[in-house]
């Protein structure tokens, strides 16, 4: 999950595949990412990935929907960084110290849902917790071997429901699947 859009969105690590979705991003994974977008959301992002999307989507405003979409919807941020601060408008930040706390309180209001992207450090906090009520995955035909990983090892387990299933021609892979509930378990064992 670390670096899909560019050589130089994420080298930690030593990462060196930036951008390895581009060769596999064909219509149907962008229809099926524009259609993740058309019901009513905020962002809720970790500061890294806010920082590239705040360095990148408003330089398009005007000239792309996505971009003005973005720049028009609340931006909730997550970080542990005092005085952390933006000027990308509609941003608020969260204090990263007790950031669960402060999602529950946001999803108890009135509004819109809130949506996560990338923010592969900021993820296992929310995947840890039972705050998720959705997980859309896009999978694609390749291994990598290296960089940040979605499931790090601190996800609660959870079982999964599968909403929604679509394979694009590239081999991409995009799954919607709603929390349900607790791991069940069982046996083959004849005995």
């Amino acid at each position: 999950m670390q670096a899909p859009g560019g050589p130089d969105e994420d080298r930690d690590g030593g990462f060196a595949f930036g951008g390895w979705t581009a060769p596999l991003f064909d219509d149907t994974v962008g229809a099926a990412m524009g259609e993740m977008f058309t019901n009513p959301f905020d962002l809720l992002l970790g500061r890294r990935t806010f920082e590239i999307f705040a360095n990148y989507w408003p330089k398009l405003e005007g000239k792309s929907d996505i971009a003005d979409l973005f720049g028009s919807i609340n931006k909730y941020v997550a970080t542990r960084q005092a005085g952390y601060a933006s000027d990308w408008r509609h941003t608020q930040i969260l204090d990263g110290s007790d950031v669960i706390d402060a999602i529950r309180k946001l999803k108890q209001e009135d509004g819109r849902h809130l949506m996560t992207q990338g923010s592969a450090n900021f993820i296992q906090t929310l995947l840890a917790s039972d705050i998720v009520d959705e997980l859309y995955t896009l999978t694609f035909p390749v291994v990598l071997g290296k960089g940040k990983r979605l499931f790090e090892g601190g996800a609660a387990p959870r079982a999964l429901n599968l909403l929604h299933s679509t394979t694009s021609a590239s081999g991409v892979t995009m799954n919607r699947y709603a929390y349900a509930g607790e791991v069940q378990t069982g046996s083959f064992s004849e005995e």
